[in-house]
């Protein structure tokens, strides 16, 4: 052979390495992007999904918001009652002048007793999920802390703690006192009271320490629900903007 010949066949080698390199380079990059672009569709459509996740749950936490205020609002209003209770009775103890008009309703919401009750269907679904799930993270810090430390206070106040259990600790005695004096129509209602009671002078102080008592007890936990009502109320107002946004 030939020294043009074996130059020939070497170059020629060389192209056809050359050649194969670029192939072998093009194949790999066409597989490495084909890799990346389905990591990185496969991790928007994750991503896609979780902001779909994320905005029903924040939905339905909303919506379950809405219910809790109206519960909220309604508690408020009984221990409210509660304490307008109290000062008419007080009164009437105290043989003040006092209309009567609202003796029975009085009576009933006196020691009435309230549970707190909250819609947590939403909370649970993210808790499920994972509270990573609400990329903002003010909010998700939150979100827990109404549902973990507000909404259990308020469960326990209402139905553990001794001071607010109000039928259990007042209702017997107060019952005492005051039944005995009502007056009732033919059907068995109340429809007005004997006065004045004419009670004993110690009988008559420890009475008032309840109602003292209750009256403070309910201003107590309805400064409480104050606070978790204007919680709530900011609640609504950011999760409806994290969802419109």
């Amino acid at each position: 052979m030939s020294y043009s010949s074996t130059n020939y066949n070497i170059m020629k080698s060389k192209k056809s390495k050359k050649r194969n390199w670029k192939k072998y380079v093009f194949e790999f990059l066409s597989i490495f992007i084909a890799v990346i672009s389905a990591f990185a569709l496969s991790n928007w459509n994750d991503n896609r999904k979780d902001s779909i996740a994320e905005s029903t749950i924040l939905l339905e936490i909303l919506n379950g918001l809405e219910k809790d205020a109206e519960d909220l609002e309604i508690n408020l209003q009984g221990h409210e009652q509660g304490v307008k209770a109290a000062k008419f009775w007080r009164r009437i103890i105290n043989n003040e002048s006092q209309n009567l008009d609202t003796l029975s309703r009085y009576y009933l919401e006196l020691t009435r007793d309230f549970t707190s009750i909250q819609n947590t269907s939403g909370y649970q679904t993210l808790k499920s999920r994972g509270f990573e799930l609400i990329g903002n993270d003010s909010l998700r810090s939150r979100i827990i802390s109404l549902y973990e430390f507000d909404y259990q206070t308020l469960s326990k106040l209402e139905e553990e703690y001794f001071e607010l259990q109000f039928q259990e600790n007042y209702f017997y005695e107060i019952n005492n006192a005051i039944a005995p004096h009502f007056m009732f129509d033919a059907k068995g209602n109340i429809i007005n009271i004997k006065l004045p009671l004419n009670l004993a002078e110690d009988r008559k102080n420890i009475l008032l320490s309840y109602l003292w008592k209750i009256q403070k007890n309910r201003g107590f936990i309805m400064h409480f629900y104050n606070q978790v009502k204007m919680t709530v109320k900011d609640l609504q107002r950011d999760i409806g903007s994290e969802i419109e946004g």
